[in-house]
């Protein structure tokens, strides 16, 4: 992602921030999605999307909130870098360091 985002021009030094913010962001929402979908092998009803309190009371799982949230931010960030359509249509991409495109941005900048 770093490579193609540099090779756009949309990326440089100053970024890092909010490609960690993204990446962790991405990591959070993988994660959660995948936990719901272990236990929704196990919960034929709902699907992993409701859990039961001590009280036996049913509610959301809290790892929807949590993969929701995640998904929002991952949408978010990827506004910010153009990694949407509509984000897309209103970015102008400065040109790379070098002016090539080449190389591996994760050696030039640190990533």
């Amino acid at each position: 992602m770093a490579d193609e985002l540099f090779a756009l021009g949309l990326l440089t030094r100053i970024d890092r921030a909010a490609l960690a913010a993204y990446c962790k962001a991405y990591e959070r929402w993988v994660l959660a999605e995948q936990a719901l979908a272990k236990m929704a092998e196990r919960d034929l009803l709902t699907g992993g999307l409701m859990i039961k309190t001590t009280n036996g009371n049913a509610i959301q799982n809290p790892l929807v909130g949590t993969a929701n949230r995640a998904m929002l931010d991952v949408v978010k960030y990827a506004s910010e870098f153009g990694m949407t359509p509509a984000a897309r249509s209103r970015i102008e991409a400065g040109v790379p360091g070098d002016g090539d495109g080449k190389g591996d941005v994760r050696q030039k900048y640190g990533f």
